[in-house]
């Protein structure tokens, strides 16, 4: 597969990775390996960053929209995303805000979808 394939599905920055990794094709194998018994480069990456946006707004507690409203765009570490929570500015109380609401509507959906399908009414 290609490395970025890869990179994504170890949940790393592609960018940050080694060289060999960057320009070589990692196959199906090479891939279990890496996320069985990871390399010392790739546990530091995961740790450390930098993140790629859907681990940055996982950590952060956002959605990867929410990271472009609040105007991050470059990939973050991971003392900077816990910087970012310690003294959290405005957009990030906002957007965590709107990612809590999110979540509760989806469980009151699929909460009262159980109870309809409980009940024997099917459908929406």
């Amino acid at each position: 597969m290609k490395p970025e394939t890869a990179a994504k599905k170890l949940g790393i920055l592609l960018e940050a990775a080694p060289p060999e990794f960057r320009e070589g094709v990692v196959t199906r194998d090479e891939l279990n390996a890496l996320q069985e018994d990871p390399p010392e480069w790739l546990q530091v990456l995961r740790r450390e960053g930098p993140h790629p946006r859907s681990v940055m707004a996982a950590k952060l507690g956002i959605s990867n929209s929410g990271l472009a409203r609040g105007g991050v765009t470059d990939p973050l570490t991971t003392v900077e995303i816990r910087a970012l929570l310690a003294a959290p500015p405005q957009w990030l109380v906002r957007e965590r805000a709107t990612q809590a609401a999110v979540r509760a509507e989806k469980r009151r959906v699929a909460e009262r979808d159980a109870g309809r399908a409980a009940k024997g009414g099917g459908g929406v």
